[in-house]
């Protein structure tokens, strides 16, 4: 298996991070530091940050990390054996919404926000491939708070691409990225400070 290490490509908005089979585009930091930290904190405060609930290999079970779903019209996505009704966009996320769209050159009528307490909490191996985000979906992801690595698993023969994500810096995954490639947030013992992890969705259809 071959591993291609990323973690000290400058960043290149027009460069597809991902060897084949998907693409995945580094912005870099598009919030400072001052801003992303009163990002951060706002969002820490305002938003309603709950445990989520999945069924996996039959099994209901209780996240450590903890989620919230906004959207349009109360957007349902369903994912993991679970539905998420949408909640109304906040004023906050209304900006940033429109900071990430102007960015990306795409609109998105849902946000999947992830809070990480700290590296004890990730996410194992996963595709964002439910029918309700379309066949060849667009994700913006941003990252606020604690720096955490971010690895990509190509499905057929394991490559993977790591790549560490700053406070403030945004990745967009699209193409055939989420047919042919996993990705997952891995838990650590290094960090003991906490991730806000937003990530910008389009729902086409029903999941």
């Amino acid at each position: 298996m071959r591993t291609f290490d990323l973690f000290h490509v400058v960043t290149d908005p027009q460069r597809n991070l991902l060897p084949n089979d998907g693409e995945v585009y580094d912005h870099g930091r598009v919030y400072g530091d001052d801003e992303a930290s009163l990002l951060f904190s706002q969002l820490l405060r305002e938003v309603p940050f709950q445990h989520d609930e999945v069924v996996i290999a039959g099994k209901h079970i209780v996240t450590t990390r903890q989620v919230a779903w906004f959207g349009d019209d109360k957007t349902a996505y369903r994912y993991s054996g679970a539905t998420k009704i949408a909640l109304p966009w906040t004023p906050l996320l209304t900006s940033v919404r429109a900071r990430i769209e102007g960015l990306v050159g795409c609109t998105f009528n849902a946000c999947l926000l992830n809070l990480y307490r700290s590296g004890d909490e990730g996410m194992s191996w996963h595709s964002d491939d439910e029918g309700a985000l379309g066949r060849w979906p667009t994700i913006a992801s941003l990252s606020l708070g604690a720096v955490r690595r971010f690895d990509f698993r190509h499905k057929v023969d394991g490559r993977k691409v790591s790549v560490v994500l700053d406070d403030g810096q945004l990745i967009v995954m699209s193409g055939t990225t989420q047919q042919h490639w996993q990705h997952a947030l891995p838990k650590t013992a290094l960090v003991r400070t906490p991730r806000i992890n937003l990530t910008f969705r389009t729902i086409v259809g029903r999941g």
